[in-house]
């Protein structure tokens, strides 16, 4: 692993009096940041490795023994944050705004997916850190979908452009919502999650920042494509899986405690290896997103996507 030592700054990307040290971990994301003390970090530093979240789109910075109060309080340094989960109550030992997945309380990921796609406006950043890690095992993955969408074929490019596809919480946590007090569950966005009806996302992504197209679809919550039939929608949506998941997409990471990683969400997808049967907790705070706009621009309800091929 090589080590460029590069200053970064939000508008430039390369420039500004503030220096960070950056070896990265794969060709097109991935970093590993250090000299960096989180729980005193000043403000430049936290307006540069918001820089680099965007430019890497994963950040690990290791040696840092973090509180759930002080993960919390860097979270809202580099921007807002949300409720842990719209759905998953992680109990009164955490922060309201920390998701702990605990292995002994089902707390898997291992599945691609990119986080709470299935709520309109998805987390913008996710910033996690280990807690309880096995002696060996529970690697993480992350997909570039800048990467996979830049490397797609012009043809297929330019269907994705075109396609809106729904994606559905209810296939992960529509049961553990009904069995929730009243089918309540925790306040996103200002608003009292009651329920998880389907929400409809461009199949491909403009990055708010970069301005960078992204695929938008995961295995996690992606449940068809609008505008085709079921065949088709299976077919597109395994052919960009596969695209996605392809190894010079991805880059991994062997968790130590003390690792805190950031990864944009807007840009990547991600995998939790389960290899391993010791206990693993890992505690995870969001950062609240903007409403994903696509090459046709919004297409949520208010804002019908143009339709492509045969209607359901």
């Amino acid at each position: 692993m090589s080590t460029d030592s590069q200053t970064i700054d939000r508008t430039a990307g390369i420039t500004s009096g503030v220096e960070l040290d950056v070896a990265r971990l794969g060709p097109t994301h991935g970093a590993e940041i250090s000299g960096v003390d989180i729980a005193s970090a000043t403000g430049s530093q936290i307006a540069a490795i918001r820089v680099a979240l965007a430019e890497y789109k994963v950040l690990v910075i290791r040696g840092q023994d973090l509180t759930d109060a002080e993960h919390v309080e860097f979270a809202t340094r580099l921007g807002d944050v949300t409720a842990g989960h719209p759905v998953w109550d992680s109990g009164s030992e955490v922060p309201d705004e920390m998701y702990s997945l605990d292995s002994t309380d089902n707390g898997f990921a291992d599945v691609w997916h990119t986080d709470v796609t299935f709520m309109p406006r998805p987390p913008a950043a996710s910033i996690l850190r280990p807690v309880i890690l096995p002696d060996l095992g529970g690697d993480t993955n992350w997909a570039d979908s800048e990467a996979a969408y830049a490397s797609l074929s012009s043809p297929l490019q330019r269907l994705a452009d075109q396609l809106v596809a729904v994606h559905d919480g209810n296939r992960e946590f529509g049961y553990y919502l009904r069995q929730r007090r009243a089918g309540r569950g925790n306040v996103w966005d200002g608003e009292q999650v009651t329920s998880l009806p389907p929400v409809r996302q461009p199949v491909v992504r403009i990055h708010p920042e970069t301005g960078r197209k992204a695929l938008f679809v995961n295995p996690g919550f992606t449940s068809h494509i609008e505008g085709v039939s079921d065949a088709e929608s299976r077919g597109l949506l395994d052919a960009f899986y596969a695209h996605l998941t392809k190894p010079e997409h991805v880059v991994r990471h062997r968790w130590s405690l003390g690792d805190v990683v950031l990864w944009d969400n807007r840009s990547t997808a991600h995998y939790a290896n389960r290899d391993y049967t010791e206990r693993r907790v890992m505690h995870r705070v969001t950062l609240r997103g903007d409403r994903p706009v696509g090459p046709q621009g919004l297409v949520g309800p208010d804002h019908p996507a143009e339709s492509v091929g045969v209607e359901r």
